[in-house]
């Protein structure tokens, strides 16, 4: 591994020693790659995901910023659909910044609340 990579691994654990999803408020997770970025809501209580978008069946061409506001979106609209209000926030060891800031955003302006 690079310590680029256990720099964020550690940043994690620190993170998620704080955070748990429940079931009234389960935990709105986020993975990003180079290419793609993932969003899971997850229960921690039961260890299931209630929710799930990525960007993976997404054929278009677009900076990868909008992409991330898209599946934002996305999530927001399938975690109102499993009945789900609020949240918590796993930024999963990545810098509230970029892609992963823009997912938050719109996940909160598709009306999840965290």
């Amino acid at each position: 591994m690079t310590t680029k990579e256990l720099r964020r691994i550690k940043i994690k654990q620190r993170v998620r020693k704080h955070l748990s999803g429940t079931t009234e408020r389960p935990r709105l997770s986020v993975f990003r790659s180079n290419k793609q970025i993932y969003a899971q809501v997850i229960d921690d209580l039961t260890g299931k995901t209630l929710a799930a978008a990525s960007s993976l069946g997404m054929n278009e061409k677009a900076p990868k910023k909008e992409i991330a506001s898209k599946v934002g979106e996305l999530i927001a609209q399938k975690s109102k659909e499993a009945g789900i209000e609020v949240v918590i926030f796993d930024r999963n060891g990545y810098l509230y910044h970029g892609r992963v800031k823009e997912l938050a955003e719109a996940a909160r302006k598709g009306g999840l609340k965290f």
